[in-house]
């Protein structure tokens, strides 16, 4: 998968997930995800890389930097709780898919049980 596969198919999931929602708090070179103002995707060029990062259960982070290339520690995030995903041979649509789907189920669990009540009435 090259950078444009990588955020184009980052941007797609990110936009079909319930109650998502995209702006660019740091500008326009950065896209971040968050539902219930809690973040949950970035994407964007870091020293001219593109990156997309996401949260991440600190064991399976372990288990994906050592078996993904393109995976590597949260970038300017919590290294214990974020990975930061690169283009790469390795790298698969549905793999991505199911990073950004883990994420996103981590932040919602967080989510106050009245809130995710509400988000699962709808």
């Amino acid at each position: 998968m090259n950078d444009e596969q990588l955020e184009q198919l980052a941007l797609e999931y990110g936009q079909q997930l319930a109650f998502s929602i995209q702006s660019q708090p740091f500008g326009p070179d950065c896209e971040v995800f968050k539902i219930c103002d809690k973040v949950f995707m970035l994407i964007g060029a870091y020293s001219g890389k593109l990156l997309v990062t996401i949260k991440c259960k600190p064991e399976k982070s372990l288990e994906y930097l050592e078996l993904y290339p393109s995976i590597s520690a949260g970038y300017h995030m919590n290294k214990k709780h974020w990975i930061s995903i690169a283009s790469g041979h390795e790298m698969t649509a549905d793999l991505l898919q199911d990073l950004i789907q883990d994420s996103y189920d981590l932040v919602v669990a967080k989510l106050p049980v009245k809130t995710r009540k509400l988000l699962q009435q709808h």
